[in-house]
């Protein structure tokens, strides 16, 4: 049976095992989607240490870290290693128009979903026309109230 060579596959295996943990970041895969009045952002964070997540902001930046350890015996002799593990970090900028201080977040199954209200200051709002007859009432109006 032949295999395939990718040397872009093999750069990154070799790449992962001489930084380890530095190429962790880019591990950290999102969706982000808006659902009524609220955003949701999902992260996959698959084996991470539940005790080791932290969500954070400051000023408009979201920072989310959290820690993955290499679980063994302390007499196990390697034959592969590809998870990663480390220290996982992805920091979003997010806009003026959320309520930050009211994000609730829940980890489970390897996905921490964070969802994001949107702040009573930025949902639309309508304004009431009313009615006051016709344009020659309206100048009466106006006139009374001067």
């Amino acid at each position: 049976m032949a295999t395939r060579f990718d040397p872009f596959q093999e750069m990154d295996r070799l790449m992962g095992q001489v930084f380890g943990s530095a190429r962790a970041a880019g591990t950290m895969p999102m969706d982000l989607f808006r659902t009524g009045d609220h955003y949701v952002l999902q992260v996959d964070l698959p084996g991470a240490d539940p005790g080791s997540i932290d969500v954070g902001f400051e000023d408009r930046t979201l920072t989310i870290t959290a820690q993955r350890s290499v679980r063994t015996d302390g007499d196990a002799q390697w034959l592969a290693q590809e998870r990663p593990s480390g220290t996982f970090a992805r920091q979003l900028t997010v806009g003026r128009g959320l309520a930050l201080d009211k994000i609730d977040a829940t980890y489970a199954d390897g996905v921490l979903t964070l969802t994001i209200p949107v702040a009573e200051e930025a949902k639309p709002r309508k304004v009431e026309v009313r009615s006051v007859g016709s344009t020659a009432e309206q100048g009466q109006i106006a006139s009374a109230q001067s």
